[in-house]
């Protein structure tokens, strides 16, 4: 099981829901993810004034929550004007759930949530909904920080904690300094919860660490880690070096030894004598492009830079193309000059088409509460769902000359 399905499923989160959610846990539990997203969102606007925190595990889920409310406000206001739920929330649990909550129509809360929702610009609607709320808990590091400009939209200021560090093998890590920098956000791992080794990676190198076959890798630190049967030797917790990069390996007491994780981390600093890391990329998040390999973490910031030159003059997609391609490594460049690799192609889908594969995924058996888009995408059905949505598409024009 995963690690939130452990949780949720746990006595002592059922018995904590009261306390920290206004959700009950009927809702929490609802297998129909959309019923239960809807009945959530009811409830927590019925109780606007006492929520101090709006949170969900990963960033890609309250995204989605918002877009979710951005369908259906209209609906929850009328649910709320009139004090009767929609006819298609059919889940039993969910409707007795709502019903104590729900208890008598309330106009002048959906007048103000309509005047709110019903503004052109959704800037700081997560402020302006739940005015009490002091912070937005969510995991917006890794794979997760291509949410965390939209969320700082939809907040309004409120800050963006991201509290810890974890996967269903092992939980690794607390974030000490809640209010730093979601960008730069470091977890000081817990050593009590499971044994950590670490292998070293080269992040200057085309190859990241791996068991046998380092060829190409020449940093002269990485250099002293391999053996003599050419195997990268593990590093313990007290051996490791302030501004490396290294692979989380994890033994752990339900049995798993020695387990690769598959997340690159580098060494940020100490609290105390633990350690602290900052999450980097998941090295099977890599795009490889015959010799290239261009990781997730490389793709996110090639597409930051070109947004970063494109808003004050508007997205003119070919340009946009460019930037993205000027913005990633030597290798790809000199890959993309001798024609290995084609010019980047950008597909502008409608309004909905990422909702529309989280949606499949689910249907396919994916936790909601788990799910992360897919960096590369291998599902012929899942391709389908996305080109299914394409409204345009765009090509590099760029022709590249290396020195």
């Amino acid at each position: 099981e995963t690690l939130s399905s452990c949780y949720f499923m746990s006595d002592s989160f059922k018995k904590s829901v009261p306390k920290i959610c206004t959700s009950p846990i009927e809702m929490i539990l609802c297998l129909d993810h959309k019923q239960s997203m809807y009945c959530q969102l009811l409830t927590g606007l019925l109780q606007r004034d006492h929520v101090v925190s709006v949170s969900s595990i990963f960033g890609s889920v309250l995204a989605r929550s918002i877009k979710f409310l951005e369908d259906y406000w209209n609906e929850l206001c009328s649910n709320i004007r009139t004090g009767c739920l929609s006819d298609w929330i059919t889940d039993p649990g969910c409707r007795n759930a709502v019903s104590s909550i729900l208890t008598r129509p309330n106009p002048e809360l959906a007048d103000t949530i309509e005047h709110i929702c019903g503004n052109e610009s959704w800037e700081g609607i997560i402020k302006k909904l739940w005015p009490k709320a002091k912070y937005i808990n969510s995991v917006i590091t890794g794979t997760m920080s291509q949410y965390i400009s939209l969320l700082d939209f939809y907040g309004g200021g409120i800050p963006l904690v991201s509290p810890s560090y974890g996967s269903s093998e092992s939980t690794f890590g607390i974030n000490l300094n809640p209010l730093s920098n979601p960008y730069d956000v470091s977890y000081t791992f817990l050593p009590n919860m499971a044994y950590f080794e670490f292998l070293p990676v080269d992040k200057d190198g085309e190859e990241k660490a791996r068991e046998s076959n380092l060829d190409g890798v020449s940093s002269q630190w990485l250099s002293e880690m391999i053996n003599a049967n050419g195997n990268v030797e593990h590093v313990d917790f007290t051996n490791v070096k302030l501004g490396q990069y290294y692979e989380v390996v994890v033994t752990n007491f339900t049995g798993l030894y020695r387990y690769r994780v598959g997340d690159v981390l580098k060494l940020t600093g100490f609290h105390n004598n633990s350690l602290q890391f900052q999450f980097v990329e998941r090295r099977n998040s890599v795009l490889s492009v015959d010799m290239d390999k261009t990781s997730e973490a490389d793709l996110l910031k090639a597409i930051r830079n070109a947004k970063r030159h494109l808003e004050p003059l508007g997205f003119i997609m070919e340009q946009c193309c460019s930037i993205v391609e000027e913005s990633l490594d030597f290798t790809y460049k000199s890959l993309r000059e001798a024609n290995k690799i084609a010019a980047l192609e950008l597909r502008v889908v409608k309004h909905g088409t990422f909702d529309a594969l989280m949606d499949f995924y689910v249907s396919k058996g994916a936790s909601i509460n788990q799910y992360k888009t897919p960096p590369c995408i291998k599902s012929e059905e899942a391709v389908k769902v996305l080109n299914s949505g394409v409204l345009e598409k765009f090509f590099s024009p760029k022709t590249f000359f290396l020195s």
